[in-house]
């Protein structure tokens, strides 16, 4: 049964167009519903079995595409005013299923490495990163306000 998702979360099947060279998948175009603008394109890696998470944005949305290895990409909703408030999403992302998550503001994520390698994630949030004054508030891996167990061994809690 397909998952609720949160409000204002949206995910894109991403496309690969493959031929004897190789492949080329778009990431973000400005035609597409996630697009609302560009702040910054980074990338970010976990390692086997490694969590990074909790957090959320105040200002700016995320749109993550997992370009190397799997990611479990998991949401959680606390927002007061939100109707899907305490809901939670999980994903399975990366070369086996390549997609695009829209993380809306005040929305906590995290993700793990599923795979037996590296992983990547390409991110474009709609915000450039402050140095002086991030727009990043974060909780442990392993922290009882979100009712989600990433399955952490000891020694591994720290995102």
């Amino acid at each position: 049964m397909p998952q609720r998702l949160i409000d204002g979360v949206t995910v894109r099947q991403l496309r690969m167009n493959v031929d004897e060279r190789g492949f080329l998948m778009e990431i973000m175009r400005p035609d597409w519903e996630t697009f609302e603008k560009f702040g910054q394109a980074y990338v970010t890696s976990a390692y086997p079995g490694v969590v990074k998470g909790w957090h959320y944005h105040k200002k700016q949305k995320d749109n993550f595409v997992c370009v190397h290895g799997m990611m479990k990409v998991v949401l959680y909703d606390s927002r007061d005013d939100s109707p899907t408030k305490g809901i939670i999403n999980e994903f399975f992302i990366g070369e086996r299923n390549p997609m695009q998550i829209q993380i809306p503001q005040f929305v906590y994520h995290g993700f793990k490495c599923i795979g037996t390698e590296e992983a990547l994630i390409v991110n474009v949030p709609t915000e450039m990163y402050d140095y002086k004054d991030p727009d990043e508030y974060r909780l442990p891996p392993d922290t009882k306000e979100i009712p989600y167990d990433w399955g952490l061994a000891p020694g591994l809690k720290h995102g």
